[in-house]
């Protein structure tokens, strides 16, 4: 019965926005633990980078339960997101002229119209940066680097040679400016889906979302462009 219950929630329009909410407040923690692993490529020890990436490959097994569970978060947020927005059309097929900002309490802005497009623009970026780095050339092709008496991956050395090309040192930037976007208002309707509707604590939220957007697209693009006008691997 509980989970028949849980499964009639789940499928509900207020289960499908909880969970929205959930997912995607965990993918944003993802994101947050990723950046500070990519700022360690700045690290004053010039094997940091190559060490993160060596203790995570070290997970073995456990690392690719963590991936297909990232995955699947992705891929369940996504559809929640299409599925909330299909509703939404449904209810109301006729689409305003004009769009204008709503304010408070809707938020209705760019980002949040938006939402459906850079979210499935994210998902095929992800798809590409797991190809481009997580499967890109390793060790048996000659991408190592010995620390501590020890051959493993030289993962920084693939980010100079990526990042030293236009199009991965401007094209990663503009995707990171679109996850702002996404978070800008993501953050904020992830709250109000779990119920922080306080009329003191919306505004708080709202602007905290948007300061981590903010400080999350800063995050990631800096090391892109500082190693394109560094030179990098040139």
């Amino acid at each position: 019965m509980e989970g028949s219950k849980l499964k009639h929630f789940a499928t509900s329009p207020i289960g499908r926005k909880v969970f929205t909410g959930v997912t995607g407040l965990g993918l944003t923690l993802f994101a947050l633990a990723h950046m500070a692993g990519n700022l360690l490529y700045f690290s004053s020890d010039p094997n940091a980078y190559n060490k993160y990436g060596h203790k995570l490959a070290e997970l073995g097994i456990l690392l690719y339960i963590i991936e297909i569970g990232l995955v699947a978060f992705f891929v369940y947020h996504i559809f929640l997101g299409i599925s909330i927005y299909l509703g939404k059309r449904k209810a109301r097929p006729q689409n305003y002229e004009k769009y204008a900002s709503a304010g408070k309490p809707s938020r209705q802005t760019l980002a949040s119209r938006s939402m459906i497009i850079t979210g499935l623009i994210l998902f095929a970026f992800l798809i590409l940066h797991i190809l481009s780095f997580k499967y890109g050339p390793s060790v048996s092709d000659g991408y190592v680097v010995t620390v501590d008496g020890e051959e493993i991956r030289d993962l920084k050395r693939l980010m100079d040679e990526k990042f030293s090309t236009p199009l991965y040192a401007f094209g990663y930037p503009a995707v990171m400016i679109l996850l702002a976007v996404h978070l800008r208002h993501g953050i904020w309707s992830a709250f109000q889906s779990l119920g922080a509707t306080n009329p003191r604590l919306s505004p708080i939220i709202y602007t905290a979302g948007g300061i981590v957007a903010i400080l999350l697209a800063i995050g990631f693009l800096v090391l892109p462009l500082s190693i394109y006008f560094s030179g990098g691997a040139a």
